[in-house]
């Protein structure tokens, strides 16, 4: 049956329609990226504010899934990322030198600190990481690790190894394989000690009678970097869209976001992209 010449004009409309459906659908599509992240920045609040930031400024939404770093790595090995934000800087760039990502990016930091019971029944309170960890594992100090290989977990464990206490960290010592929110948790309740990322220890609502006791200590500093996953390993990898978040993060646009975020006034993170 031959069609006649009045509907062919909108035979044709409707195939440029459904055509220019495909492409704006395509076009979507290639404007979200998945970025694999610590539980830290996403718990601490600062991805609710950066995220919309940069959506604004490139047009491409962001979506993360927030893990321990070790976690994070091993997704983004998996081809499930297109873009790492982590702070364990000895596993990055390992897991740049093996090939897995492009060049890492430092892009801020801020710190861990000791949090226990307010009235400190070991008495660690101070500014020695490692005294406070060994008091407490030679007094069989309740204590909980996150346990899970996160940045944090990284952190806790070299520190008990300058403590001479790498192997055997006392009888209250527990891993709970969670994240850095659970884990304070489990300390408010128990009124156990935890190492915790300051920005996590910040937006922490429910700390009953915890406090920080050990801060300030310089082997405290913990260092955030954000890397693209390699392409040549996983093609599938939006590599292009994951380099402009990359760009804009360590730009002054966005390191002067990353600066204005704050928690009751108090700064959470400090920008230290390279200029």
């Amino acid at each position: 049956m031959k069609i006649s010449r009045s509907l062919k004009p909108l035979a044709f409309t409707q195939s440029a329609l459904a055509a220019l459906i495909l492409i704006a659908f395509g076009s979507a599509a290639a404007q979200s990226i998945t970025m694999a992240s610590t539980t830290s920045t996403e718990q601490s609040g600062l991805f609710g504010h950066l995220l919309p930031a940069f959506k604004k400024a490139s047009g491409i939404e962001l979506k993360v899934v927030a893990l321990g770093t070790g976690q994070a790595l091993d997704m983004a090995r998996r081809g499930d990322a297109d873009v790492l934000f982590v702070h364990d800087q000895v596993a990055e760039e390992k897991f740049a030198a093996d090939g897995w990502g492009l060049k890492r990016y430092p892009v801020m930091y801020n710190d861990f600190i000791l949090v226990g019971p307010r009235t400190d029944p070991l008495g660690v309170r101070g500014k020695d990481i490692v005294e406070a960890l060994r008091k407490l594992a030679t007094r069989d100090g309740s204590f909980v690790s996150r346990g899970d290989k996160s940045g944090t977990h990284a952190a806790e464990l070299r520190y008990w190894k300058l403590a001479g206490h790498e192997a055997a960290k006392g009888s209250g010592y527990k891993e709970c394989g969670c994240g850095m929110g659970p884990a304070l948790n489990i300390a408010a309740s128990s009124g156990a000690y935890v190492l915790a990322d300051r920005g996590t220890w910040l937006n922490f609502k429910n700390r009953a009678d915890l406090a920080v006791l050990v801060e300030g200590d310089q082997r405290l500093f913990n260092q955030y970097g954000v890397m693209v996953v390699n392409p040549a390993r996983h093609p599938h990898a939006k590599a292009a869209e994951a380099q402009k978040f990359v760009d804009w993060v360590v730009s002054p646009a966005g390191q002067s976001s990353i600066a204005a975020y704050q928690i009751g006034g108090e700064p959470v993170f400090f920008p230290n992209a390279a200029p």
